[in-house]
């Protein structure tokens, strides 16, 4: 262990020679291994460094051996390091607050609200446009037919007179219905214009006018007794209730007389557009030109290749082109206004077109010709 070897103390003092004086009684018991150990602490404590204090001991000696830990207890280590760096990298990724804080539980969605039906309004205007034709047309003469026209829109058990007195007669030209406002439980009320005209001769070969020109509306004379009736013809509004039960329309009572509007709605300010003076000119016998044809039945030699322009029927003659307008405008085709007079019917009638022009090259020269026709004006 790195101790002196234990001297006996008479052989020492034989060696060494001490004097008499310095010579002290030896312990009758003395363990030689404690001497020893005395003695090596001793050395060590004047072989310590010159600055460090002379109280301080020196540390004692390690009394075991250092051994290598089992494989076992290594890896058990290490695993242990592993998964603590496994959850400090799941807390990065996915956020120390999801930690804290957990989640809120997902409310479930709620289903979208389904749109309610919408009104069958082209069911309801049929049915309406049907009464209103049974309704405003009758004949004294033919009472019944009215009856039985109205009945088969009428709920059952209805009166199928419908407030008529059974005198008169009056011819239903044309029905328009137009606006629908749905109700509660099914009902709606219908809007139907109606072209009637009062006093028409009564027998199966009385039929409407070919071109019916509105007249004025029947008035009441002075102190409003008895209506007047007028052989014009002219527009009345029609409001008629109906009803959707059981998969169809019926009507549910009588309906009523209200006016018409008298003018149309005001039209909003349209910009100017500025004309191309000089190819209006350069172009205006063309345009001329192409409305001859197209009244004449044949367009194919005065359009453009491969316009597809039919002609007007038979009866239409050409008058006369009474205003023609190119628009200034950057494109390799030009468009123009265009009004047109026509003689049909015994008269003559002016109309609007707005007309496409392209530049057609042939055999060195170039030249304008119609691509396209549109009636009216935007």
């Amino acid at each position: 262990m790195g101790l002196p070897e234990p001297v006996d103390q008479n052989e020492r003092g034989l060696a060494a020679g001490p004097s008499r004086q310095d010579e002290k009684p030896a312990p009758q018991s003395v363990n030689p291994w404690e001497a020893a150990g005395a003695e090596l602490a001793a050395r060590e404590r004047a072989a310590a460094a010159p600055g460090e204090p002379a109280g301080r001991s020196a540390p004692p000696a390690v009394p075991w051996v250092p051994q290598d830990e089992k494989s076992g207890v290594v890896f058990a280590r290490r695993l242990g390091r592993g998964l603590l760096w496994a959850v400090v990298a799941l807390a990065a990724v996915t956020g120390v607050r999801a930690w804290v804080v957990p989640p809120k539980a997902p409310t479930a969605a709620s289903a979208p609200a389904q749109a309610a039906p919408s009104y069958p309004t082209a069911d309801a205007q049929a049915t309406a446009a049907r009464f209103a034709r049974a309704y405003l047309g009758w004949d004294e003469a033919r009472k019944e037919e009215r009856a039985a026209l109205l009945a088969s829109v009428l709920p059952v058990g209805a009166d199928s007179t419908m407030g008529w007195d059974g005198k008169g007669r009056q011819e239903v030209l044309a029905v328009q219905p137009s606006t629908v406002t749905p109700g509660a439980a099914g009902r709606a009320l219908v809007r139907v214009d109606v072209l009637i005209r009062s006093g028409a001769p009564a027998g199966p070969s009385a039929g409407p006018s070919p071109s019916p020109v509105p007249g004025p509306s029947a008035d009441s004379p002075a102190g409003g007794t008895t209506p007047r009736a007028e052989p014009g013809a002219r527009w009345v509004g029609l409001d008629v209730p109906v009803v959707q039960a059981s998969g169809r329309f019926a009507v549910t009572g009588r309906p009523g007389l209200v006016g018409m509007p008298t003018a149309g709605a005001k039209l909003p300010d349209t910009p100017a557009v500025e004309t191309d003076a000089e190819l209006t000119g350069q172009t205006k016998s063309t345009v001329e030109k192409f409305f001859a044809a197209y009244a004449g039945g044949d367009t194919e030699s005065v359009s453009a290749p491969g316009a597809q322009l039919p002609a007007l029927p038979q009866g239409i003659a050409f008058k006369a082109l009474v205003s023609w307008s190119v628009d200034v405008s950057g494109n390799a085709d030009r468009s123009g206004t265009a009004q047109v007079s026509w003689a049909l019917g015994g008269a003559t009638v002016e109309v609007a077109y707005r007309v496409k022009l392209t530049r057609v090259s042939s055999s060195g020269a170039q030249r304008w010709q119609v691509a396209d026709i549109r009636g009216g004006t935007l």
